[in-house]
């Protein structure tokens, strides 16, 4: 089968059929994930406190981003690949704004990269518009954006009528106006339950919520978290599997059977040794 593209996506949307993406972060795992079937692969900034041992997403690089990427382009056959844009890899200017982002349709082979924005974020509503324009496919991100957490001062839920919240019109006016840019869809990140329904309402392409709730157009997880690999429990989430407690077994017994001289046999060796 060949790659999901954009109109397959709209598609699924139009017909009502919610809409399943991941994040992956490497070949193995990302392979994996594309066989299972779902629609969109996110290879997130996450990466920084999921995968690459960081505290969290900020220190990121444009190079560790584009060889995450490739990665899993190189590993998949049928997702649809979307690369996160990491801090500062846009909004400084324009020109290396727009340019960043193709570097990873021309160096990765991603099929669409997806930008945080703030409420009413003109600067980056600016890009997208360009991006989409040059035909740079753009996925909006509204609600909790992570890139802003020193700005911002937790992960709080968003949506909500408090001062540690963006409020709900600032939501859905921010998610139309990426629409209105181009953007083919827009996350939406611990955003309260009736703001999330009420952005999705207010917009015709695809919401695709994370600790957002039940109304909104798909879902999108950190893959960590649902396979239970280095990741603690959050309530946004769900764990599928316990990887950890798997990876921790295998290797326990691979430690005793070298320690024990189990392992090797003469089925590992090569020109194995008769033994009289």
């Amino acid at each position: 089968m060949s790659r999901t593209t954009i109109p397959d996506l709209s598609e699924k949307y139009a017909g009502g059929t919610p809409l399943s993406m991941l994040t992956a972060y490497d070949a193995p795992i990302a392979r994996q994930v594309d066989r299972a079937g779902v629609d969109m692969i996110l290879v997130g900034d996450s990466a920084g406190d999921n995968h690459l041992g960081y505290d969290d997403t900020l220190p990121v690089t444009m190079e560790e981003a584009l060889s995450n990427t490739g990665a899993v382009v190189r590993g998949t056959r049928e997702a649809f690949i979307v690369a996160d844009m990491p801090f500062l890899s846009y909004g400084t200017s324009l020109s290396e704004s727009v340019e960043n982002a193709g570097r990873f349709l021309k160096e990765a082979d991603a099929d669409a990269v997806k930008l945080e924005t703030a409420p009413y974020g003109e600067a980056t509503i600016e890009i997208v518009d360009r991006c989409t324009e040059l035909g740079i496919p753009v996925q909006g991100h509204v609600g909790l954006t992570p890139q802003r957490e020193n700005q911002i001062g937790g992960a709080y839920v968003q949506g909500r009528d408090t001062d540690t919240s963006t409020t709900g019109e600032a939501l859905v006016e921010t998610a139309q106006r990426l629409e209105e840019a181009g953007a083919f869809s827009v996350v939406l990140e611990t955003v309260s339950e009736p703001v999330a329904r009420r952005v999705t309402e207010a917009v015709d392409v695809p919401t695709i919520g994370i600790g957002s709730g039940r109304y909104v157009d798909g879902q999108v997880l950190v893959v960590s978290d649902v396979l239970g690999l280095g990741a603690e429990p959050y309530s946004l989430s769900k764990q599928y599997a316990d990887l950890d407690s798997a990876i921790r077994s295998a290797v326990e017994q691979y430690v005793a059977e070298v320690e024990s001289g189990e392992f090797p046999t003469a089925e590992n060796a090569f020109d194995p040794i008769e033994e009289g």
